[in-house]
């Protein structure tokens, strides 16, 4: 019998991972399946996996690689040419599908003529386990798409995995993965994009994105390479291989959207990483993407929020030290340490005003309202200037904090620390004393020991946030730390060393850098309470205790 779908595995030297993905395939509710797994010439036991499925289900077939092509494309490839269904689907070896993946998509095309239909994805943290949706406000409800032009915001979705296609309709348009380059979902799924009459979207999950923000550099994924210079040169080359395709297939409208797609997220992941770069790397970025951020429209630039247009602008003007500098909390409310206004009244980034047109356009942040804004949301920035262990669980911070606004009194000010490892938070008081206009200091002793852990324990990651309080209103913000410091590992025995953990204060080593707290329940905490905990707090367990409440009234 022809299978109804393929679905098409690549793998390369992932042996440990690809049972995972390959067997929720086999456990789909829609039986009638392909599988293939292509295997882009592993030398691990990824082959002898692959053969073993193959051996013990007939649906699986098991396709190898003469040699390695280094990418995604050519086993993606090379399993469409032998993939006999007329719908298929794409799976990475260290992803998973959801168990009605297949059956959700094919129903898709079953009730109407579409060229493709797509889902939601789950990005699933390997190191937390915690859940998020990938573009969400993209899926969040059932319709069909006549055409892209109708919904060029789609083009942030570019995932190939999210979807299932017709067969029939890649060979009508001889649609394939762009071989000997890397971001190739981008193109293909842009040319699938622009080349569908009609495409689905659904808004259940299909796909379960598995991330590993701290993996070795040689298993990270691509998307994670960010450090790689071949990185950030693949990407510009797809890029300009979708500004062609979009001119020669007539689909130039869409030009705008997707440069504004370009700079709001394939060029904001590289601003996040700026301040961990040095200048010999950030000459040679500069290199790689000015040429091409020339060359896309004014008006993508001007969607863009104030503080990443800064960030652009002082890459492309090659002024790396402050480009740094102004990464740093990109996202997340930071302000400048600076500002400078002009005859104008006009209010610009840094030191000095700008004295080319150019500059003084993207480095005007007086939308951003420094000195207006309701306290509440007010922009201020928190450096943590000296970090120095104290005894113990304990550290002594000297904290400066930035107020280009001027929106803080000419005095001291009551400020705070305050950090929350579970339900309740540990809050440690100091001042802020001014020592210039718009600048303040203070000196804070932060011991966790204190710290309110639960009675059965907390496992998790904390960023400590700066309180001010002002004329009865408070204002909390992200503390930038040192990008580098010894890394403090002490055990606590929280509740009279009832519930020993192991805590880390460290820097966080990666987008802005915040202080960070990681705590890790060991001993009887670790090997007893929490397991016991886990399994009191199952949803089943929940709601027999409810019934048993509702019971007893």
């Amino acid at each position: 019998m022809t299978p109804d779908v393929t679905v098409t595995i690549i793998v390369y030297n992932d042996a440990d991972r690809l049972p995972r993905a390959v067997e929720s395939v086999l456990r789909q509710t829609h039986g009638n399946i392909e599988i293939i797994i292509s295997d882009d010439h592993s030398t691990d036991g990824t082959p002898f996996v692959a053969r073993e499925f193959a051996a013990r289900d007939p649906r699986v077939r098991h396709l190898r690689l003469p040699e390695n092509s280094g990418g995604c494309s050519a086993p993606r490839n090379r399993a469409l040419d032998v993939a006999t269904a007329p719908y298929v689907m794409f799976l990475d070896s260290d992803d998973e599908l959801t168990e009605d993946a297949v059956a959700l998509l094919l129903a898709a095309h079953r009730e109407r003529e579409i060229d493709f239909a797509m889902g939601a994805v789950v990005r699933v943290r390997e190191d937390s386990g915690r859940r998020t949706r990938w573009m969400p406000h993209l899926v969040a409800e059932r319709r069909t798409v006549l055409g892209i032009e109708s919904e060029p915001r789609l083009l942030f979705e570019h995932l190939s995995t999210s979807k299932m296609y017709a067969r029939a309709f890649l060979d009508r348009h001889d649609l394939r993965f762009p071989e000997g380059i890397h971001y190739e979902d981008q193109l293909f799924t842009t040319q699938a994009y622009c080349l569908a009459k009609e495409f689905t979207i659904i808004p259940e999950p299909v796909y379960r994105w598995h991330i590993a923000p701290f993996a070795a550099a040689d298993t990270a994924s691509i998307s994670n390479q960010r450090d790689r210079l071949d990185n950030v040169r693949d990407r510009v080359a797809v890029q300009r291989l979708i500004d062609d395709f979009l001119t020669e297939s007539g689909h130039g409208s869409l030009r705008e959207d997707k440069d504004y797609k370009f700079l709001k997220h394939d060029f904001r992941m590289y601003a996040g990483d700026l301040p961990y770069r040095d200048d010999p790397w950030l000459a040679s970025f500069a290199d790689l993407t000015i040429p091409y951020l020339d060359t896309l429209s004014p008006e993508a630039y001007a969607r863009l929020p104030r503080p990443e247009r800064v960030v652009l602008q002082l890459v492309r003007e090659r002024r790396f030290p402050e480009a740094r500098l102004a990464a740093r909390g990109l996202g997340h409310g930071v302000a400048p340490r600076q500002v400078t206004p002009d005859a104008d009244g006009r209010v610009h980034w840094g030191g000095t005003v700008p004295t080319d047109d150019r500059a003084r356009r993207e480095l005007d942040v007086t939308d951003l309202e420094l000195d207006t804004r309701p306290f509440r949301s007010a922009l201020f920035r928190h450096e943590i200037t000296e970090l120095t262990r104290g005894p113990g669980a304990s550290v002594d911070l000297a904290v400066r904090t930035y107020d280009p606004g001027l929106r803080l009194p000419v005095g001291p000010v009551r400020a705070s620390l305050v950090v929350a490892p579970g339900r309740r938070r540990l809050k440690v008081p100091f001042r802020l004393t001014p020592v210039r206009p718009g600048v303040f200091e203070g000196r804070v002793h932060l011991d966790l020991t204190s710290a309110p852990i639960p009675r059965h324990g907390f496992a998790g990651v904390r960023h400590p946030l700066l309180r001010i309080e002002h004329q009865g209103l408070a204002h909390s913000a992200v503390l930038l730390a040192p990008l580098s410091f010894p890394v403090l590992t002490t055990r606590i025995g929280h509740h009279s060393g009832t519930a020993p953990h192991r805590v880390t204060i460290e820097p966080e080593n990666r987008g802005p850098g915040r202080l960070q707290i990681r705590w890790q329940p060991v001993g009887v905490t670790a090997r007893l309470v929490r397991p016991v905990v886990r399994r009191l707090d199952r949803p089943r367990v929940r709601r027999a205790a409810r019934l048993v409440r509702t019971v007893l009234r």
